[in-house]
């Protein structure tokens, strides 16, 4: 069982999801990161709620024009990529997994490697590798690479939340040390690398092999022109 701590705090965030309050006021009141929050309330339905505020006291203010016309250009597009995708078939989950695999993770022996700071995408990687293939839950690891001066044990905390693998599988985290002339912005927990390691001496060869057939097939050459003008 991975960490599954913060219970509290996720059961009252759906609470205020759900009356309306954004993601930032959550994390903000809850004292979570804003990712937290995304991942544990997004399935709870959204209505901005009126806000207190204003220069001269408190009022009431209900979303201006513009906020009303994004909001219902967002729950548009999501109501129409939900019609579009619907529910993932096995089928079309492991496609989903294999070109996600394909573009973001680590090809070669011994291990199956997966990076990304964005939770979503690592849930759904490491959602994919258990429901498509048969593996041993001891042989998941994952290591947190975080800049240096963020707080180490809330990021594992997060990740191992996130990918469902407890903390003692954990291997030894990266601290980088950020560079100011390049870069000022920091993701809070890092960026998780996944990884299954598979028998010494063994490649995994069932999602090699969907990774080699999606890579030649059927997106290869003339084929994406016939694809796109269908």
């Amino acid at each position: 069982m991975g960490y599954r701590g913060k219970v509290v705090e996720k059961e009252r965030a759906r609470e205020l999801r759900g009356e309306g309050f954004t993601m930032l006021e959550i994390a903000s009141q809850l004292g979570v990161s804003k990712s937290s929050v995304s991942l544990w309330t997004r399935d709870v339905k959204f209505t901005p709620r009126q806000r207190e505020s204003g220069r001269f006291g408190a009022r009431n203010r209900a979303p201006n024009a513009r906020q009303r016309r994004k909001t219902a250009e967002i729950e548009r597009l999501d109501a129409d990529g939900i019609s579009r995708i619907g529910t993932l078939g096995d089928q079309a989950f492991l496609a989903a997994g294999t070109a996600l695999y394909a573009g973001e993770g680590a090809k070669g022996d011994g291990a199956v490697v997966f990076a990304n700071s964005d939770p979503q995408m690592m849930a759904f990687f490491c959602a994919w590798l258990r429901r498509c293939f048969p593996i041993d839950e001891s042989r998941m690891r994952v290591r947190v690479y975080l800049h240096q001066g963020l707080d180490l044990d809330a990021a594992q905390s997060h990740w191992s939340e996130v990918t469902g693998v407890p903390l003692s599988q954990f291997r030894s985290p990266y601290r980088a040390v950020p560079d100011p002339t390049i870069r000022k912005n920091k993701h809070e927990h890092g960026c998780a690398y996944a990884s299954y390691c598979c028998v010494p001496g063994l490649t995994a060869p069932s999602w090699v092999s969907c990774v080699r057939c999606y890579l030649r097939r059927p997106f290869r050459g003339g084929e994406i022109g016939i694809t796109a003008a269908c």
